[in-house]
């Protein structure tokens, strides 16, 4: 993610695409508004649940399948709005001393990234649970959160100057651990669909790596090429967790396919030697004469597919995920596209392209509401400029101007009421109502 102030796509016109938390839709913004598809029958029809005109975004979060949704404008790039698109209505909305770098949900928390700080709402009633204050500065709003509720940890940056990771546990609201990932600083992050692992790259752009989450140990390191340092842009774990995907600046997009078959083979042989094992000693002993940096690139593992795209300098998030049972990757683009391939069984063979659908198409079935206009704020800052004097604080003491504080004019500790918790909960159908705009 990158800050408003910075953003080529924004300065461009693009479009802001986005996957939701287990890549069943994807949120398009434009500068007329935004709009939700279901991913569903994405080989052959792309499905508008929802579009809404509004302020031009650069960002939106959609929490799962539910209405839930979160959006920051560039109008006001320092205030959170927190939506329920099927009743058409704002339930809540946070003002920040600084620009709302990136928003990340899972069922259970809220984060908000800002330059220098974090803060972690409670997504029940939107109360800031913890701040966690004077981060190493972070103009990219980079950090990740765990999709899953059992190990929900939150990922950011803890170095400017290495590709240090900080692991917090943002249930239980302490550190987790520090995961000394790379030698240069952090481009991406991403955790695997349990929360169990945590993939990342530097800014160099050539080494991925998969860790632990929870002790930090090194389970894999991943080649995406040699010529050249590139600016990794998305990471993402398959919702299989079986494959990695990471997009570029490039024209190239690599999938890994991560074997943990080999560790679970060796710890079941139980001491008994195989060719393998006498092909791997063998390996060992070679690269034990070489330099270190060619016994690394020999023990990286190499990408299991790729797919070359039209052009390089375009912006892609990328997901893997199981549609119709059938492996699909997908690639959103900023210049406005939806491409959809499939995955080859075998290794080094190439993807197929299966559709590419247009997102700046207009489709008429869908809704087209004029406004937000129609709920109540609720713990939010409504009628309050961003960052403006003499409102009442949210969840501790003022801002120091560095890491800013969420101003609240009603209070900000109100709990919303029923329609947000059937959000949250998804208990409502993901779709439009069956009453018209």
């Amino acid at each position: 993610m990158m800050s408003l102030l910075g953003r080529p796509d924004v300065d461009a016109g693009e479009v802001f695409v986005n996957f939701n938390q287990n890549i069943t839709s994807l949120a398009v913004a434009t500068s007329g508004g935004y709009s939700l598809y279901s991913l569903g029958s994405v080989d052959s029809t792309l499905d508008k649940i929802y579009h809404t005109k509004s302020d031009e975004l650069f960002l939106i979060e959609r929490l799962f399948e539910s209405s839930l949704v979160a959006i920051v404008s560039q109008r006001a790039p320092r205030k959170l709005k927190v939506c329920h698109f099927k009743k058409q209505s704002e339930i809540c909305n946070y003002s920040y001393a600084n620009t709302i770098l990136a928003v990340k949900l899972n069922r259970e928390r809220l984060i908000v990234c800002l330059e220098e700080s974090l803060y972690i709402h409670n997504i029940q009633d939107m109360k800031v649970v913890h701040t966690i204050r004077d981060t190493p500065c972070n103009p990219q709003g980079l950090c990740a959160l765990s999709s899953s509720s059992e190990h929900c940890y939150l990922a950011y940056p803890g170095s400017v100057t290495s590709g240090e990771v900080q692991i917090f546990d943002a249930i239980n609201l302490h550190a987790k651990t520090m995961i000394p990932a790379h030698d240069t600083p952090l481009a991406a992050l991403a955790f695997s669909p349990s929360g169990t692992e945590i993939a990342t790259a530097s800014e160099r752009g050539t080494v991925i790596r998969v860790f632990s989450s929870q002790d930090g140990s090194r389970l894999f390191e991943l080649r995406r090429g040699l010529k050249r340092c590139v600016s990794i842009v998305s990471l993402s774990f398959s919702t299989c967790a079986e494959y990695l995907v990471s997009s570029s600046n490039t024209e190239t997009v690599h999938i890994f396919r991560l074997d943990r078959s080999a560790t679970e083979t060796a710890e079941g042989h139980g001491g008994k030697q195989t060719s393998d094992d006498w092909m791997g000693f063998l390996s060992k002993t070679v690269t034990s004469y070489l330099p270190t940096q060619v016994t690394d690139v020999f023990s990286q593992g190499r990408a299991f597919a790729s797919v070359t795209l039209p052009e390089a300098g375009v912006r892609r998030m990328c997901a893997i995920t199981t549609i119709q049972k059938q492996l699909r990757l997908l690639i959103a683009s900023q210049d406005g596209y939806l491409y959809v391939y499939s995955i080859p069984t075998v290794e080094g063979a190439e993807c197929q392209l299966i559709k590419r659908h247009d997102l700046r198409l207009e489709d008429h079935y869908a809704m087209d509401i004029k406004g937000l206009n129609s709920g109540v704020s609720i713990g939010g800052a409504a009628g309050v400029p961003p960052g403006g004097a003499g409102a009442a604080v949210a969840g501790g003491s003022g801002g120091d101007g560095k890491s800013a504080t969420p101003v609240s004019g009603g209070g900000g500790g109100d709990k919303p009421g029923g329609s947000y918790a059937s959000a949250v909960k998804g208990d409502e159908p993901a779709g439009p109502s069956s009453s018209s705009a």
